[in-house]
């Protein structure tokens, strides 16, 4: 048993100084078969901790549902096995780039903007959530023989509120539910998000990317005394759907890690290893200086350019990193782990069989709801997927333009069962103008809730009426497709067809590619596809876009298997005329 405490200056282990050289690594965003190798990559940099996040809604799908909330438990073990310690961020929100930051869409959804503040209603239910997943930390502390020596108290909130209740009692839960290792803040190096943050007598920590002497000199203005940290060194950046992919120089990531260090600080690299968004678990954000502009979906890969890429290889960054950090470890660096399995050569196969998307949505779609009102995605039940609307425009009537309002996020409209455009902006009027009576069908997909900002809690769907010319349009059916329907049992269910020569319609494709030889991590193409999301053996690698800037999807090796491996392609667009499924 160890004690692991904050100092004047220091973070003392037993009374002795010692510098916390972390790194992020999401074990919810890597196969629970490859934690260990990314695990010793980690350590071979020169790290000695491993920081991680821990998803609300990725476990309470539906309230008082839990999903496998030991997966952390079993991280955390890992962890140790590694010889390595661990940060704990448990939320509630968290950020991360992930689908609507962590927070349950069921809970937002009912709650709008009164989640993160001191709202009774929400603190119930944080309570509950962190009863049962905190036993997994409080067991693993370094008071109690575990890895874990710090947990954080929310996340950037000084980048949202000012709540200072509100972050209190956080800060109360953790205590209440067995939390004993140290506590702590963490926000952004400027004045009114370290005071709108920040908790008296829990130690504040910075994020940023560089200029580390004036960020932590604004920190030191805050919290005179402590020891200083860089919660989040942002050596790297995430990607959006249609932009180009962001790098950072390796060489300048070395020198601000330099620079961090050579203050005396601590720091958590981050990313240290990126991982993937599988499930289409990937989130948003919103453009603008205030973020309150257009909608950027995040990609699917999440390698944000980390120093261990997605397919756990280090880059020039890792090694550079590990030249500044070997000077201030303790003893030598350990080897380097063998670089994955990589499957043997390339393999592909073109879809032999499709079903359309009405009769998937018939086969492993929600029940239909029916209103005066377009329900959101939230009032159906609905996290990840896409949902038909289908209302009629009474008639006779001549055409007029068909708007829809607060159309979040793309929609691809039918006409009488033919094809009438997309819309994609969050008030967007169809190009041609529609006639009465007709049959409307406008499938919605959520491109992603936002993870950051003043727009997070926002319902997604069509959240403000459809109307054809000024006239709201009445008497709307709408029916969910769930990403996570789609298991081996419930795909048996679908009617597939052979594939038929002309282009790809939307709908569900099926092809089986043979791989020969032991399996290891390969990277999914989809050349002549257009948008949707990809299962192998059943496993949800994630949204795919022709859009760029990622052009394929790292495949787990773990994933596939010797032999036949069937890929499920949920097309929801339309593609080219010869689409094929490819892995290398």
């Amino acid at each position: 048993m160890s004690t692991f405490a904050v100092g004047d200056e220091n973070f003392l282990l037993d009374g002795r100084p010692v510098r916390l050289l972390s790194g992020a690594l999401h074990y919810f965003r890597v196969h629970e078969e490859q934690w260990g190798h990314r695990l010793g990559m980690l350590r071979a940099m020169g790290l000695n901790c491993v920081e991680t996040y821990v998803p609300w809604n990725l476990y309470e799908a539906e309230p008082g549902r839990y999903g496998d909330v030991a997966a952390l438990g079993r991280f955390l073990d890992a962890v140790g096995r590694a010889g390595m310690w661990a940060i704990v961020r448990p939320g509630p929100y968290i950020c991360a780039e992930w689908e609507n930051g962590g927070l349950p869409h069921w809970l937002t959804g009912r709650l709008g903007r009164r989640v993160r503040t001191d709202d009774a209603e929400y603190l119930a239910e944080v309570e509950g959530w962190f009863g049962r997943l905190l036993p997994q930390v409080v067991e693993r502390q370094v008071d109690r023989g575990g890895p874990v020596v710090m947990v954080q108290v929310e996340n950037e909130y000084g980048s949202y509120g000012c709540d200072r209740g509100y972050l209190r009692r956080v800060a109360g839960l953790l205590r209440g539910l067995g939390v004993s290792v140290p506590l702590f803040t963490s926000d952004g190096p400027e004045d009114h998000m370290l005071t709108g943050g920040s908790v008296p007598g829990v130690l504040a920590t910075a994020n940023f990317g560089s200029g580390a002497r004036e960020a932590f000199a604004t920190l030191r203005r805050h919290q005179p005394s402590g020891p200083l940290m860089c919660m989040e060194f942002w050596c790297g950046w995430f990607d959006h759907w249609g932009t180009e992919r962001a790098v950072r120089d390796a060489g300048d990531a070395a020198v601000a890690l330099r620079e961090i260090l050579e203050c005396g600080a601590s720091v958590n690299l981050y990313m240290a290893h990126g991982g993937t968004n599988f499930a289409g678990w990937a989130g948003a954000n919103r453009a603008g200086a205030l973020h309150e502009g257009e909608l950027l979906p995040t990609v699917t890969s999440y390698d944000y350019d980390a120093p261990v890429d997605e397919a756990g290889l280090p880059t020039e960054k890792f090694w550079r990193f590990r030249e500044v950090l070997a000077e201030f470890a303790e003893g030598p660096l350990p080897e380097v782990p063998a670089a994955p399995r990589r499957i043997a050569g390339a393999v592909g196969a073109a879809a032999a069989q499709w079903a359309p998307a009405a009769e998937v949505l018939e086969a492993l779609g929600d029940a239909e709801a029916s209103g005066p009102l377009p329900p959101t995605f939230e009032e159906l039940g609905v996290d990840r997927g896409l949902v038909r609307y289908r209302l009629e425009i009474p008639g006779p009537r001549q055409p007029y333009p068909l708007s829809v309002a607060g159309l979040r996020d793309r929609a691809v409209v039918y006409v009488d069962g033919v094809r009438a455009g997309v819309l994609t902006a969050e008030d967007a009027v169809l190009a041609e103008p529609v006639a009465g009576p007709a049959m409307v069908e406008l499938w919605v997909e959520s491109l992603g809730r936002v993870n950051y900002g003043p727009r997070q809690a926002e319902a997604k769907g069509i959240t403000g009426g459809v109307r054809h010319e000024r006239q709201y349009v009445h008497g709307v059916r709408a029916r969910g497709l769930r990403l996570d329907a789609f298991t081996p049992e419930a795909v048996r269910k679908v009617p597939f067809r052979p594939v038929a020569g002309g282009g790809t319609e939307p709908g569900l494709y099926r092809a089986v590619v043979e791989v020969a030889g032991r399996p290891g991590d390969a990277a999914l193409s989809l050349p002549g596809w257009g948008r949707g999301f990809v299962w192998v053996n059943g496993f949800c690698l994630g949204r795919y876009w022709e859009v760029g800037p990622q052009d394929s999807l790292f495949t787990p090796g773990p994933v596939l298997r010797e032999g036949a491996n069937e890929v499920w392609v949920l097309e929801l667009e339309g593609g080219g005329p010869e689409p094929r499924v490819e892995l290398a």
